[in-house]
């Protein structure tokens, strides 16, 4: 038997274990907390920064109308949402990701849950909640946006509200994306009317306020992966 075959036999049969807690735990407890929306942002964001604070009040106002806040539970944009949800006295959620540098979590989520695996965290990002959010960000902010478009895009999920905020910083990736992506035919042409863009977070609350009275109660809201 070769070093990699024992390998497997050690360790990838409780890795698989460590994994299906991870989905199990999280599940369990973000069944409970209701409709959901998703903030993603830059985990370096300034709390002087203006989306700093444009997130932590589109965060508040969420809250208040009784929608649960996810974030990635880290500092930067997830620690505004987190504290603008809590701040509101609502359900702040914080996915936490163990990483070796950068990452803590923020002391405003008042239910966080840690995660090993980013793909597992990724899923619960979008398993609960009914509408994204993506403030400005690095790699894993763009990745985010990606993957949550692409879901939406090949009908995997809902068509949920799809926010970019903030115009100058989006707003020459959807350009490119325009020029370089939906003329060409490498997207549909109505593809990038699934996101909307905006500077104004009381008008992200409004545009999910909308699809929320649009579905129905909140037993009757879409849930992705369901």
């Amino acid at each position: 038997m070769n070093n990699h075959s024992t390998g497997f036999i050690k360790e990838d049969p409780w890795r698989i274990f460590r994994i299906m807690a991870e989905f199990v735990d999280s599940f369990e407890t973000l069944s409970r907390v209701g409709p959901a929306v998703t903030i993603f942002g830059s985990a370096r964001m300034k709390p002087s920064n203006p989306y700093f604070k444009a997130a932590e009040a589109l965060a508040y106002g969420l809250a208040k109308n009784n929608l649960a806040v996810v974030t990635g539970g880290g500092p930067g944009i997830m620690a505004a949402g987190n504290k603008g949800a809590a701040r509101a006295k609502g359900r702040s959620v914080g996915l936490n990701i163990e990483l070796p540098h950068e990452q803590q979590g923020n002391p405003y989520a008042n239910i966080p849950i840690n995660f090993h695996y980013f793909f597992s965290r990724k899923v619960c990002f979008v398993k609960y909640s009914i509408a994204f959010v993506f403030m400005p960000g690095g790699f894993g902010t763009l990745d985010e946006f990606s993957e949550v478009i692409t879901l939406v895009q090949t009908q995997r999920i809902p068509q949920f509200p799809l926010i970019l905020f903030g115009r100058k910083f989006w707003g020459g990736l959807l350009k490119w994306m325009e020029t370089e992506m939906s003329r060409p035919g490498y997207i549909g042409r109505n593809d990038l009317k699934l996101v909307t863009i905006t500077d104004d977070p009381q008008e992200a609350i409004d545009i999910i306020l909308e699809y929320e009275r649009r579905v129905g109660p909140p037993e009757s809201v879409p849930q992705a992966f369901a």
